[in-house]
This record gives structure tokens, sequence and C-alpha cells, in this order.
């Protein structure tokens, strides 16, 4: 008996059950459309509520067919090594220094385009995860003596590093952000007796708080479906 004349059909992706990732998905295109002017408060609205009940990878295909969104593929191009010429101030536009000391940066903050950290026998924290991004690159200069330096950042952004130490430790975990617009955090310094660690914050990602709350809702409402 040949097994694979009987064998069902694979389904068509059209067909694919959908996903709550996948609700979110076709969810953050209309608010984009939604931000250009594209669609409506209402056409928004009732879209929205289209999305929520679907169940199908082709049924939300529908509700964003005729947006640009749906139509852009591709892999966003990796970032560069170095900022961009004239993008980045020669000085810093904050210093944080901890002699003897800490000094910590965290929050909902306003991150500079470039900012240099400081620790001489103490410890500087510059948490990104819930920054505020003005510009797409920043810059971050380290030094560290006898200190540690421990920068934090959102999943969803790219990061280089070039760096170096004497007897201590330079530490920068490098990516790539899925999205073309992520922020690009160019961290470079020294590490004497000392370390500098730069890696991501896992959970912490780039987004407005209106969004954050928007999804909320959204999620919310798709529980009482």
């Amino acid at each position: 008996m040949d097994l694979h004349k009987h064998a069902p059909a694979a389904p068509r992706t059209s067909e694919l059950r959908a996903s709550d990732a996948d609700r979110d998905r076709v969810a953050d295109m209309l608010r984009e459309a939604l931000a250009e002017g594209r669609l409506t408060a209402d056409e928004h609205a009732e879209r929205v509520e289209g999305v929520l009940a679907a169940k199908t990878v082709g049924e939300l295909d529908v509700f964003v067919r005729d947006l640009p969104a749906a139509h852009r593929g591709g892999t966003p191009a990796p970032a560069p090594h170095a900022p961009t010429a004239g993008a980045i101030p020669a000085e810093p536009d904050e210093n944080v220094v901890a002699v003897l000391s800490s000094a910590v940066r965290k929050g909902r903050w306003r991150a500079n385009r470039r900012i240099h950290a400081y620790a001489v026998f103490g410890s500087v924290e510059i948490d990104l995860s819930e920054a505020v991004f003005e510009y797409q690159q920043v810059v971050i200069k380290a030094f560290s003596v006898f200190g540690s330096v421990d920068v934090r950042v959102p999943e969803n952004v790219s990061v280089r590093g070039a760096g170096g130490s004497v007897l201590g430790s330079f530490e920068v975990r490098t990516c790539d952000s899925d999205e073309a617009e992520a922020p690009v955090i160019y961290v470079d310094g020294w590490a004497v007796l000392g370390s500098v660690d730069v890696r991501p914050k896992r959970g912490k990602f780039v987004a407005d708080i209106l969004d954050r709350v928007q999804r909320r809702v959204e999620k919310g409402m798709r529980k009482h479906l």
C-alpha cells in the first residue's frame, strides 16, 4: 500500500488557526494605519473587532490586505558598526559619574545622543529598558576604574560594542533588531581593573505607554469573546 497516496493534504497557510501573536501583528498594522491617516477611527475600530473574532490566518489577512504594511517583506539590513557621521555630538549630552559611590539612570527618562559614564571605585547603572528614544542612534562611552558600569537595553534594539579592558572585563552582547527603525546603541570605552557589561533586559521592549495600554485593553476584550 502506498501511504503517500492516502495522506491528507497539508492545510494552506490561510487555513491555519490564528494565534494571539498573529492577532497582535495585524492589530499593530491597523494601529499604524490609523496613525498615518489611512484608516478613520470608525474603520479602525471595526477592523480591530474583526481581528479579535478571526479564527484563521486567512481571515486576519482580509483586514490588512489594502494596507502597505501587509506587503512589506525582507529582513532589515544589519545596523552599521559606527554611528552615522554628524549624527552624534562630539561632547556628551549627559555625564553619569560615580566616584566612591553609585549612580543610576533608570525608569522613564529621555536617552540622549551621547552619554558618558565614569565609575571610579564605584558603580554606574544605565537602564534604557523603559527610556524614551528621541534619536535612533545613541552612544555610551563607559569608563570603569576599579568599578563597574552596567548597561541594560530593551530586547528590540540593535547593539554594537567596541571597547577594551586592562585586567578587567568589557563585555557587550551585540545584536540586531528585526525592526528597521529600531534604536541603535553604540557602547565603547575602557575597563581598568573593573568591568563594563551591556546586555538586554528580558521582557522589555521599546514601546510607547499608550501602545502598552491599548494592547492590554485588546487582550482583555479577547478574553471575553
